[in-house]
């Protein structure tokens, strides 16, 4: 019987890592209300072998196609298989699975004024997160992103990076389409895009980890790509919606 959660996770060469984020993400207390996707980026080592052990549904490419078009992939399987709630995590264990009921709670739970989010952000930098040290590189990126978000859509934004995030149906649909996720490096542009276009977006405090073992996609000469070419995506999300009022 299919579910009304769908957690997706994006994977490639985590066969270290996955295991045990697999086994907190199924003793967790979303497990009864939730399915597991994990979307395997054409590994090259055990990560699809460790994933199926574990009895969770799993979506391989047949080539690597990166980081944002396997979230792309997990969303497109979300409105195929008709999902109210989407929650994305890394498979590398730096998402707590902890952190999934209190973002699920605050998906599907209405506020006040009786309405739902349609995007949680799940914050490393809020009263309440977990301690997570980060390098004097990191920190200017965020500040960065976080005074770049203010600028163009005047909400502040506490992590404009975080890829643990819960998504409601209207959110994943938009992301599923052609045109309206960065396929490379979805992170604060997407953040700046769906403010822009009217989505509700909330942060709530999350408890996060840094990697063990393996590569990150942030290493090697990426971090530099990175910097360069994501103030120019929020420059262009702005323009296209504010300036050229393509929505």
């Amino acid at each position: 019987m299919r579910k009304q959660l769908l957690v997706i996770i994006p994977a490639y060469n985590e066969e270290k890592n996955i295991g045990n984020l697999l086994d907190s993400v199924l003793a967790s207390e979303v497990s009864d209300i939730a399915d597991v996707l994990v979307i395997n980026d054409a590994s090259t080592d055990g990560t699809e072998a460790v994933a199926r052990q574990k009895g969770v549904e799993v979506l391989s490419h047949t080539r690597n196609m990166g980081y944002g078009c396997s979230l792309q992939s997990g969303y497109r399987y979300a409105c195929k298989n008709d999902y109210d709630w989407v929650i994305q995590l890394d498979a590398d264990g730096q998402h707590d699975a902890c952190n999934l009921t209190d973002i699920y709670n605050r998906l599907s739970v209405a506020n006040s004024d009786g309405e739902l989010p349609d995007i949680v952000l799940a914050s490393r930098f809020m009263e309440g997160s977990g301690e997570y040290p980060i390098s004097p590189a990191r920190k200017f990126a965020y500040g960065l992103f976080r005074t770049m978000i203010k600028m163009f859509s005047g909400r502040t934004i506490a992590d404009p990076t975080t890829g643990l995030q819960g998504l409601g149906r209207k959110a994943f649909t938009c992301y599923s389409k052609d045109g309206y996720f960065h396929n490379k490096y979805p992170d604060a542009n997407m953040v700046l895009q769906m403010l822009l276009l009217g989505y509700k977006v909330v942060e709530i405090p999350a408890l996060m980890h840094n990697r063990i073992s393996g590569s990150s996609m942030h290493s090697g000469l990426n971090p530099v790509i990175y910097m360069i070419k994501m103030p120019f995506s929020v420059i262009a999300v702005w323009l296209r919606i504010r300036v050229f009022k393509k929505k």
